[in-house]
């Protein structure tokens, strides 16, 4: 079983782990959004076309338009919607997809520093419910992710704050640790990408898990422990921007699709 990497005899006070390609194979959200499809919020068809686009989108290395335009649009599906609504299909997409997609290596990780009586938490750019279920089944500590805003239990189809992605991501951490009375310095990081060099950088034990090539060479260069949990390693590099660029961007893309369909 792996054990999680620790630099200093100094025991973590806790540890941080991105949730897309580093505890769950694949993009949480393009899951999400497949569950919302099985349930009428949008068509297959729009899931189907809007998931080609997206990859297309990936694969050339470009964008997918706007981000202000995205932001605004990706949860505007859920308008008029009730939290408690959202939730339960959160429950029932992990028993559909997400939980047979978690990763042993990841999960025996964040259960090691469990074990040493480090709290864990998720933090992931996925909607703050589908991220809390994620985090509760895996028994973690609890988890951090995007919020979108409700009036007395109702979505309003726009967002508090922004997306947990990047230095966004690594603020929350921050204000997590300032409320908890953290020293980072003896926390713990881990992820797949180096959209998470912020967070990463900030905590005293960084951890790459199945990197993309950017963080790779950057964890190399720095001496940073890697975790490849991946099965066909080899493969896996090769496949890497458009597994992790690309199935981020069809998340993305198909809730795009069911925004406008619902506008």
């Amino acid at each position: 079983m792996p054990q999680p990497t620790t630099p200093s005899a100094a025991p973590l006070q806790a540890a941080f782990f991105d949730l897309d390609n580093t505890v769950v194979r694949g993009a949480s959200l393009f899951y999400f959004a497949r569950g919302l499809a099985a349930r009428g919020f949008f068509s297959r068809r729009e899931l189907q076309g809007f998931a080609r686009r997206a990859l297309r989108y990936a694969l050339r290395g470009e964008e997918l338009g706007h981000l202000g335009e995205v932001r605004d649009l990706a949860l505007a599906f859920v308008a008029g919607h009730s939290s408690e609504e959202i939730r339960r299909i959160g429950e029932e997409v992990y028993d559909e997809h997400v939980g047979a997609k978690v990763r042993a290596g990841a999960h025996a990780l964040a259960h090691g520093h469990l074990a040493a009586g480090a709290p864990v938490w998720l933090v992931t750019a996925a909607p703050v419910e589908l991220a809390d279920v994620v985090a509760r089944r895996l028994g973690l500590t609890g988890a951090l992710g995007t919020v979108a805003e409700t009036v007395d239990g109702t979505y309003t189809g726009r967002l508090l704050g922004e997306p947990l992605h990047g230095q966004a991501k690594a603020d929350a951490v921050r204000a997590l640790a300032a409320r908890a009375g953290l020293d980072l310095s003896r926390c713990a990081a881990y992820s797949d990408s180096a959209n998470d060099l912020p967070l990463l950088s900030m905590v005293g034990s960084p951890v790459a898990v199945n990197p993309d090539r950017a963080l790779r060479r950057h964890a190399r260069a720095h001496a940073w422990p890697v975790h490849e949990f991946r099965r066909w390693q080899h493969a896996a590099r090769w496949t890497v921007r458009a597994g992790t660029v690309g199935a981020g961007a069809v998340g993305v893309a198909v809730l795009v699709a069911g925004a406008w369909r619902r506008r």
